[in-house]
This record gives C-alpha cells, sequence and structure tokens, in this order.
C-alpha cells in the first residue's frame, strides 16, 4: 500500500480520535532507520523529543530508538 496514502488517512484518523477523545498526549517510538515513518508522524504533528539509545532488544540486537509526542492543541480539561 505504500504510496497510496493509507499510512497518512491512517495516522491521521487515530489523532483526530485521540483528540475527540480526550487524551493529552500520543507518543511513539520509531527505529531511527525508518524514515517514512518518522516522516509520516511528523505530518501529523508528531515532534521528536530524542533518541533513545539500546532502549531494547529487537531480534537479540540492542536498537535505538526516535521517541516522537503529539499534544492536543488545546488545553486539556
Amino acid at each position: 500500500m505504500r504510496g497510496r496514502g493509507v499510512g497518512t488517512a491512517l495516522i491521521h484518523k487515530q489523532v483526530t480520535a485521540a483528540d475527540e477523545a480526550g487524551p493529552w498526549t500520543l507518543q511513539t517510538a520509531i527505529f531511527p532507520e525508518n524514515r517514512a515513518s518518522i516522516a509520516l508522524h511528523q505530518t501529523a504533528g508528531y515532534r521528536t523529543l530524542g533518541l533513545r539509545e539500546r532502549i531494547g532488544r529487537h531480534h537479540g540486537v540492542w536498537r535505538d530508538t526516535v521517541f516522537l509526542e503529539r499534544r492536543r492543541a488545546t488545553d486539556p480539561k
């Protein structure tokens, strides 16, 4: 489905639903080499907070992740 807008539609649906449901913050962690996913999240309002070094093992290898966060535009009630 790459290049057909499916990922964009899904992530925008997710953040819209979250905004309506009330969570103040959404967070995610993505492998640094997955630039397409990082860019996709940034188009949905996520911002990069930092790199978490050697945070977990994946297939026996310690991996870093990019930590991203999205906050609602309005203050929580």
